[in-house]
């Protein structure tokens, strides 16, 4: 299981998201990403969504651990 953080400071709502899993990710009524269900499509359609957000606002962690999976963390 993971745990998907969104910083709406960085948020701009192009969709990418929206787009690489549908079961994740939903846009708030400001037009901003948020989660809808973690387990809504497999970790790595989470991992692909927030590796293609053109402004890093996505961070995917283990939930158990809290290591972080994306961005991955060095060493």
């Amino acid at each position: 299981m993971v745990k998907i953080e969104i910083d709406h400071g960085l948020c701009v709502g192009n969709a990418m998201c929206v787009a690489t899993a549908p079961g994740v990710f939903a846009h708030n009524e400001n037009r901003q990403s948020t989660v809808v269900d973690p387990a809504g499509n497999g970790e790595s359609a989470v991992l692909a969504a927030a590796a293609n957000c053109p402004v890093s606002a996505i961070r995917v962690v283990e939930a158990e651990t809290g290591r972080s999976l994306f961005p991955a963390e060095d060493g």
